[in-house]
């Protein structure tokens, strides 16, 4: 549980692999009764999901969330279907313009629960090059070596 009342659901890993972040946004999940039920229960998985606006409305896909065993019977769903983001007209109208001229992704960070509702991390990014996921690489290695030789000197140093 984190400090501002989230319940971490999943995370997109790779996300923050393959894309440069360039913004985030909150938005709400329109859900059915048995997939709050899953979601609680912790069965979601984030892989390919992404956001699209068409229409005015922003929607989620790729989004898989399990069945509810104990609801499949009475309420079958496909556990990869579209599902509505629920948003401002404001924030939707901004979201999409930046996305055409610019050719930029909404691309989901995280599925959470927040005072009891689901909500999703939603960011705006742009596609990382081969040689930039390169770098990243690079300097993360050089930050945890750096990181390990301040560590190592300072416990030399006390005996």
């Amino acid at each position: 549980m984190a400090d501002d009342g989230r319940k971490i659901i999943a995370r997109n890993r790779r996300a923050r692999h393959e894309y440069d972040v360039l913004d985030t946004v909150e938005a709400g999940i329109a859900l059915l009764g048995p997939e709050v039920k899953s979601l609680r229960a912790g069965r979601a998985n984030m892989g390919d999901a992404y956001a699209y606006v068409r229409r005015g409305e922003c929607y989620l896909a790729k989004l898989h969330i399990s069945p509810y065993e104990p609801a499949t019977r009475d309420n079958p769903t496909n556990p990869q279907r579209e599902r509505k983001l629920l948003m401002h007209r404001h924030e939707i109208t901004k979201l999409a313009s930046r996305i055409a001229e610019r050719g930029l992704t909404l691309v989901p960070l995280s599925l959470y629960f927040r005072d009891g509702r689901a909500k999703v991390e939603l960011a705006l990014v742009r596609g990382k090059r081969l040689r930039d996921k390169r770098e990243d690489i690079k300097r993360r290695d050089a930050d945890r070596d750096a990181d390990r030789a301040m560590r190592d000197r300072g416990g030399r140093s006390r005996r």
